[in-house]
């Protein structure tokens, strides 16, 4: 087995876990007001995000939203319950090349307030729920930045709810290049008969970088990437599809870590937990790995060690 690939794979697990304890940003209505929505690309039509708060109380995120992309958010509103003057959406996309607002609802009354071409328009403060959608361009960012798309406001101006994706940079772009050579390098190992351990430790790394734009990581995402050895992959022999699926054991785990620590910041006890039974894990794997080879053996006790520093044990 060549040391230079087992190597490698434990320096793309360490790349994983460095970046585990980095903060998510990823801010978005409680789903009061604004019980769903779908941001779209609106030139290709693609979904970027989706949200029933009825059915999940998170999002879910299938594309970044990029800084000068064009979106259009088709929205539901439940106003529950009435109430005296007016309520207000506004965005804080620039302006579309048609209006801003589109009313997709035929049974409800937004008043005279309604003016379509408006960024920032008013509507009878009345109960009942309608669909509305809204264009417009997202403005440019230097950094990951939480942008209003729709924001609606009560009589006094107090903000009620928001639908606030993470808009990216233009590194993104160069994410989504880089990705895709990656993804067809990926598809040629697998039809040239690579081991099957390795290969699937390749997807897990790919799935992993998507997680991290996502939550707005540009940069490491692409570091995440750049790491995955550009050659000198293991062909899929009998001993090196028994040693492989261990590296991969352990990058999966530390990748699930990940992304189940970015998704449920401060939930610590509860990632603790579940490290430590990686870690007892690992140590079978660690014996298995001894009867077959020492230096693999050795590379996952490390990793063990690894694991334990980082939480405490």
């Amino acid at each position: 087995m060549d040391k230079k690939i087992l190597a490698a794979g434990i320096v793309v697990l360490l790349a994983i876990m460095s970046v585990m304890c980095m903060p998510a940003t990823f801010a978005v209505g409680e789903g009061q007001w604004i019980t769903s929505y779908t941001i779209e690309d609106s030139q290709t039509g693609q979904v970027l995000i989706q949200a029933d708060f009825a059915q999940n109380a998170e999002p879910t995120v299938y594309a970044p939203v990029l800084a000068g992309q064009q979106l259009k958010v088709t929205f539901t509103v439940n106003v529950f319950t009435s109430g005296s003057g007016n309520l207000r959406l506004t965005t804080e996309m620039s302006k579309p090349i048609g209006p801003y607002w589109e009313l997709a609802s035929l049974d409800y009354d937004l008043g005279s307030g309604y003016t379509p071409n408006s960024a920032s328009i008013t509507f009878n403060w009345a109960k009942g729920t309608f669909t509305m959608i809204c264009y417009g361009k997202v403005s440019q960012v230097s950094k990951p930045t939480n942008i209003a798309v729709v924001k609606l406001s009560g009589a006094t101006g107090d903000v009620l709810d928001a639908i606030e994706p993470l808009v990216l940079t233009a590194g993104a772009d160069a994410f989504q290049n880089l990705y895709d050579q990656k993804e067809a390098r990926l598809q040629s190992l697998i039809d040239s008969g690579v081991a099957a351990g390795y290969t699937q430790m390749y997807q897990n790394i790919l799935d992993q970088s998507e997680a991290l734009v996502a939550k707005g990581y540009v940069n490491e995402a692409i570091a995440l990437l750049n790491s995955i050895p550009n050659s000198g992959e293991p062909m899929g022999t009998t001993m090196e599809m028994i040693l492989y699926p261990l590296i991969a054991v352990a990058g999966v785990a530390a990748a699930l870590f990940a992304v189940m620590f970015i998704r449920a910041r401060g939930k610590n006890s509860y990632f603790k937990l579940v490290v430590e039974d990686q870690i007892k894990d690992l140590e079978g794997l660690t014996l298995r790995a001894s009867k077959i080879d020492r230096t693999m053996s050795s590379s996952l006790d490390s990793i063990k060690d690894r694991l334990k520093r980082l939480v405490g044990m």
